[in-house]
């Protein structure tokens, strides 16, 4: 049987863990942590979660196994997607594996609580939170997109949907603005 109160905090910064999880343990909730996707698992699966707070970037795992193995468990829990990163991909990938809800960090717990008793079917108060720009939201879609693809710039090119050279340029401009590309961008390809 789940605990209504028991939350499970998957994050890997040990500090904002540590944060969040004594400003809930403050209203009541029995608190557990986990840094890594594996842990976090093995912990949802023996406490049964009704709430979960899941870093999408962790440095050991996804946070999207996290969330689609809180998804599936009966019944599953409330879960909140944090992430610094925030992108419409992501964010839509996330919900369809379970989260209620997706959040930029820097969230705050009442944005957390709001989200929460959002699934509760209760009114998600107006809440200020920082708006990603257009720019960003299309630069983690550029380096997401190399990465899968091995840093190919034609084939990331081709999966965006944009010419190569206009790919090459907006690489260009990052690096010459100070951009680390990692050195593994071959522009000849």
């Amino acid at each position: 049987m789940t605990d209504p109160r028991c939350l499970l905090i998957v994050e890997d910064d040990p500090h904002l863990a540590e944060t969040l999880a004594s400003a809930f343990a403050r209203r009541g909730h029995a608190v557990h942590t986990a840094p890594r996707e594996e842990m976090a698992i093995t912990l949802a699966r023996r406490l049964r979660p009704s709430h979960a707070i899941v870093d999408l970037k962790l440095a050991e795992g996804s946070g999207l196994g996290v969330v689609k193995a809180l998804a599936a468990l009966d019944p599953p829990p409330a879960i909140v997607v944090l992430t610094g990163f925030a992108a419409v991909a992501t964010a839509v990938e996330a919900i369809k594996l379970g989260a209620t809800q997706y959040l930029a960090k820097p969230a705050t717990v009442r944005e957390i609580e709001a989200a929460f008793a959002h699934r509760a079917g209760m009114a998600m108060p107006e809440i200020e939170t920082p708006q990603v720009g257009v720019k960003a939201q299309e630069w983690e879609l550029i380096q997401r997109t190399l990465a899968e693809t091995g840093f190919n710039v034609s084939e990331t090119a081709r999966r965006l949907g944009m010419h190569r050279r206009t790919l090459a340029r907006k690489l260009a401009a990052r690096k010459a603005a100070g951009e680390d590309l990692g050195g593994m961008i071959d522009f000849e390809d």
